[in-house]
């Protein structure tokens, strides 16, 4: 003969064990960084790479009009 099977609500006891929220875990001491004002070492690599592009852009340029009557600038 064939098993009998169980109802999906049948043992009362381990539902309501298992409904049952643990308490919350106490948060975690924040801690303030205060942030360095003034310029960091990446904005001072920006600030470089585009004075050193300018001024390549316009060693080109000068090239450029002084040999070939080609430059935009000069």
């Amino acid at each position: 003969m064939a098993r009998a099977r169980k109802k999906a609500g049948g043992d009362r006891g381990a539902t309501r064990s298992r409904s049952r929220k643990a308490a919350p875990a106490p948060a975690p001491a924040v801690e303030v960084v205060e942030e360095v004002k003034g310029l960091g070492m990446e904005d001072g690599i920006i600030i470089l790479t585009t004075v050193i592009l300018a001024a390549a852009l316009m060693l080109v340029d000068y090239a450029k009009g002084a040999f070939y009557d080609r430059g935009f600038l000069f």
